[in-house]
């Protein structure tokens, strides 16, 4: 998990130092304090100790037994310099209190907490003796030593968790074999940075428990919530060992990560649904082959927003189990009514896999809150719903008759599109005539005069894919509230008689001869020569042909009604 190792900065002041180069090599030495200018006396007859730097947070400290890893510059009391980690580019790694140091480097390093800051006189006996260190060290040396420790554990130690946010709902914990993404920073236990995520603008995806980790995230993962922030502190037994890992780790060193967990799910997972709202009235459920409207806002498992149709102000629009949508929302669209909330979590193999797209990231779940707008099925038709019929009703409407009625028109969430009543009149058509929508023309057949109905027209009957531009979305089920008011019948189903030129106000009359109501095919040839009257499969002409209400008249491709009792064409 390492990358590149953070650059080591020198602090403020260095330069101004450089007057004591047998103790001030390191960035460390440059940022402690500076030696004391009076020092009490010394016996020389056991080690001294002076705390340089001792930081403020120091929750454990070094105790026999305990492996560390220091930095240090040994020099002799006149500043000679003996030896230097620094100058080797790596730290001391060593047990304490094992007889592995010179006695009184073991006395001097209890105690120590990591960050710490010592200087250190040590007297010939705990040191190198009356023999002394061919070439290095004299016989009966005092040897100085200017210590930093970098690092402390036991080989006791497990890997340490603490949790410092913990979101209030955490419905579940990372498991053995689940798959998590999450952000971390990687540090040593000095505070250096090694590696992180953050840097990088991208979440570090793995399987937990299956060795894909070393073996101290494996377990500091374990029990993690989606939104939880905890430190995990590994030692190196648990981590990279005594080799480290080639390059930002070194050997024996304890790690610290600063994980945020971001998102989780087990490759066995299926979709999960939460209802959050259902009607109570829900006549209908969606089926595989439904065509949905529906919003939605899209989000990650820890609440960042990557899509929504309410921003757009338009519904998704989609058939359900047919392949249009991926196949977690396929599965989470079927079964609802309309005006229904739910959430859908899709795990990543019903999502957008390992791959993701545009703003979702690979092997991410999914979480959409959607809105049931309104769904049908191609192979629906009108449905129609009376709500009263009056007790005498012989007269039913029928293709060709004059209509007046009032409607309220909505969606099937009960949106309102248009009413008659809010405009004052009725609206008045010529039953199957073309001048309403399909379904409308459907729905208006065998009516009687009071009778009040509710239309549900499917799209494909209604405006289609379009709809209305500002009025009627595409693909929208509409419903209407009818009340019919007035019906006049007209011409028999079929049957149209035409004629040219202009026609005369009293023409009913003029052409019903014998006064009977009724207009009869020899009638209609006295009267106006040329005639013909053509049923619509060409079939016999029947011997009466109009009513005393009706005449019906096409003309350079237009037509018009003209109504005996009012005496005028519409």
């Amino acid at each position: 998990m390492a990358g590149p190792a953070a650059v080591r900065r020198r602090g403020p002041g260095c330069g101004a130092l450089l007057l004591l180069p047998a103790l001030l090599v390191s960035w460390a030495a440059c940022q402690a304090p500076p030696v004391p200018a009076a020092e009490p006396p010394w016996d020389g007859a056991d080690v001294r100790v002076e705390r340089r730097f001792v930081p403020e947070s120091c929750p454990r400290a070094v105790r026999p037994g305990d492996f560390v890893r220091y930095h240090y510059l040994g020099a002799f009391p006149d500043g000679t310099r003996f030896d230097s980690s620094y100058d080797r580019g790596s730290t001391f790694n060593v047990f304490v209190g094992k007889g592995q140091l010179i006695a009184g480097m073991d006395k001097a390093l209890v105690g120590m907490c990591v960050n710490e800051r010592r200087f250190v006189k040590i007297p010939p006996k705990l040191a190198y003796g009356s023999e002394g260190v061919s070439g290095v060290i004299p016989p009966n040396a005092v040897l100085h030593f200017d210590v930093l420790l970098i690092d402390l554990w036991n080989s006791e130690d497990e890997v340490q968790v603490q949790t410092y946010f913990k979101p209030e709902k955490c419905p579940r914990t990372v498991q053995v074999s689940d798959f998590v993404r999450y952000h971390y920073n990687g540090t040593f236990l000095d505070g250096t940075l090694f590696d992180s995520s953050h840097n990088r603008m991208r979440t570090y995806d793995t399987y937990v428990g299956i060795g894909w980790l070393i073996p101290g995230m494996d377990q500091g993962l374990l029990g993690m919530c989606v939104g939880e922030k905890r430190i995990i502190t590994i030692p190196p037994f648990l981590a990279y060992g005594e080799e480290g890992d080639g390059k930002e780790i070194p050997g024996q060193a304890s790690l610290v990560f600063d994980v945020v967990l971001l998102d989780l799910h087990n490759p066995k997972d299926g979709i999960t649904i939460e209802n959050q709202h259902v009607p109570e009235s829900c006549e209908r459920r969606s089926q595989t082959g439904d065509f949905l409207r529906y919003h939605y806002n899209g989000t990650l498992l820890d609440g960042t927003l990557f899509d929504s149709s309410y921003s757009r102000n338009r519904t998704y629009d989609t058939y359900v189990g047919k392949g249009y949508v991926i196949a977690g929302m396929d599965e989470g669209l079927l079964g609802v009514c309309t005006g229904e909330k739910r959430r859908i979590i899709i795990p990543p193999h019903l999502g957008y896999g390992e791959e993701g797209r545009g703003k979702i990231p690979g092997s991410a779940v999914l979480v959409f809150d959607i809105h049931v707008v309104d769904f049908h099925n191609p192979a629906d038709s009108v449905s129609i719903t009376v709500n009263y019929k009056p007790s005498n009703c012989t007269v039913l409407s029928k293709k060709g008759d004059y209509l007046k009625y009032h409607y309220n028109a909505s969606l099937l969430d009960g949106t309102l599109l248009d009413s008659t009543h809010s405009l004052g009149k009725t609206y008045n058509i010529v039953l199957g005539s073309g001048q309403v929508v399909v379904g409308m023309d459907m729905g208006l057949q065998d009516m009687c005069v009071g009778e009040r109905r509710t239309v549900v027209i499917p799209p494909h009957l209604g405006y289609g894919e379009d709809g209305v531009e500002g009025e009627v979305p595409g693909s929208a089920v509409l419903v209407f509230d009818i009340e019919l008011l007035e019906l006049v019948s007209g011409l028999p189903e079929g049957y149209m008689f035409v004629w040219n030129g202009e026609v005369s106000p009293n023409l009913f009359e003029e052409i019903d001869q014998n006064h009977d109501g009724e207009v009869l095919l020899e009638e209609c040839c006295l009267q106006l020569s040329g005639c013909k009257l053509w049923t619509r499969e060409q079939h016999e002409m029947p011997s009466s042909i109009l009513t005393n209400q009706w005449v019906f008249r096409v003309h350079s491709s237009s037509s018009r009604f003209w109504q005996r009792k009012t005496g005028s064409w519409f």
